[in-house]
């Protein structure tokens, strides 16, 4: 089914339509300002549905629309429908701040859930920190960060690399070639890693990043066949990684001797660029289509019946879903007063639920999500074959790359 920015926009006026009256106004203290009202409680949706990053954002505009329309479709929040407002910025930063400012501060939303690029959640921090509203962030990303206006649900890098690079070492060899897109992610991920190769005998045999967007690695195709490493870990993303693993492929490389091992290429990408350029590679995440428990079954039957049958499902449209009911949760902790911002943050801390991926946690201390590692490889048809699946959830630790630094209820503290 195709999804347009029209067709979204319809939709969440549907949603609103046919509430009653009578339900108490939902503000944020001391501002004056109403957020929501009449039995309406207004979100924003703030995913790319335009430019490069749009071949994952798109996902996880539509994993958000799937939990808003179940939880409305069985009765809201206490009896008051979530209302989203869903804007474009359209894979660009400064647009992502434009839309961010416009949904706080011009239609009053009382939570945001958005973004993919850490590059485009910096743009928006100021905006939340500023106005002090509440930020989902769906997406793994490099921790580092410690603002209590953002709620984490992705994986940071204890999460995904913990157990993937000694894995790697032990089964490839020791010699890494790190390829990222050229933003703060790939970069912290990679300082991560490089200090994890250390800890386990590993070396870096090359480290080059390109632009967003990216798509001829004929040049770094070649580099991969001249220094010759044991893995290629990437950390590229959008429309590079499909570009970067058919061009892969074609120059008729072998994943069995030299496989690229990702942190960011989900069954979304390998849709878009196909099973055969995936096929034999591996990536690291809390989450997998074939995962399989009750939860997962619902989800993926109910994503595919609303989205198309064709439509996958991945490890950052999961937390894009899950997210939705924590939110849902801590509005009914609240028991339908005072909601805020401040109030749902405070709500939400601690909060639980079995997600598709297995029970997850808000850890109280830095706002991030306990989570379920796991290590796969991609086959021919598309999906996964999970080869690792830990044992027990991890905990969030954003600052594992910068010993002595800890996110806590406080803020950031240096030991």
């Amino acid at each position: 089914m195709a999804l347009t920015r029209r067709s979204l926009l319809h939709g969440a006026a549907a949603l609103g339509a046919g509430a009653s009256a009578g339900f108490p106004h939902i503000w944020i203290k001391n501002s004056g300002l109403a957020i929501a009202a009449n039995g309406e409680i207004k979100v924003g949706v703030l995913f790319s549905l335009t430019g490069t990053t749009a071949i994952i954002e798109e996902s996880l505009n539509k994993a958000t629309i799937l939990a808003i329309e179940e939880i409305n479709a069985a009765g809201g929040i206490k009896g008051m429908k979530i209302v989203p407002v869903v804007e474009d910025p359209a894979s660009d930063p400064a647009t992502f701040s434009e839309k961010a400012r416009k949904l706080v501060v011009g239609d009053k939303c009382v939570s945001v859930f958005g973004s993919y690029t850490s590059a485009s959640r910096k743009a928006v921090l100021p905006v939340f920190e500023r106005q002090n509203n509440l930020y989902w962030y769906p997406t793994l990303y490099e921790g580092r960060e410690c603002s209590k206006n953002v709620i984490y649900t992705g994986a940071v890098p204890n999460q995904q690399q913990d157990e993937f690079i000694p894995w790697l070492v032990k089964k490839f060899g020791k010699k890494f070639y790190l390829i990222g897109s050229n933003y703060i992610y790939p970069k912290e991920e990679n300082n991560y890693c490089k200090k994890l190769l250390e800890k386990y005998g590993g070396e870096v045999v090359n480290e080059e990043y390109v632009p967003l967007g990216h798509s001829e690695f004929s040049s770094v195709i070649n580099k991969f066949r001249s220094t010759q490493p044991n893995v290629i870990f990437s950390t590229v993303v959008g429309d590079s990684v499909v570009a970067l693993h058919r061009q892969y492929r074609a120059a008729g490389l072998d994943p069995e001797k030299m496989p690229m091992a990702s942190l960011t290429t989900s069954e979304n990408e390998i849709a878009a660029m196909g099973g055969d350029a995936a096929a034999g590679h591996f990536t690291s995440a809390p989450y997998f289509m074939v995962h399989k428990s009750p939860e997962n079954e619902k989800f993926v039957a109910a994503y595919k019946k609303r989205w198309g049958a064709d439509k996958v499902t991945h490890f950052v449209s999961e937390p894009s879903y899950f997210q939705v009911y924590l939110f849902k949760q801590a509005v009914e902790k609240l028991g339908g007063k005072d909601i805020s911002p401040n109030t749902i943050r405070e709500a939400v801390k601690g909060a639980e639920m079995t997600a598709p991926q297995g029970k997850v946690r808000i850890e109280r201390e830095n706002l991030h999500t306990w989570l379920w590692p796991k290590i796969a490889r991609a086959k021919p048809d598309g999906q996964f074959e999970v080869l690792v699946d830990s044992a027990q959830w991890q905990k969030p630790v954003p600052y594992a790359a910068y010993p002595g630094q800890n996110c806590t209820e406080k803020g950031l503290t240096q030991s």
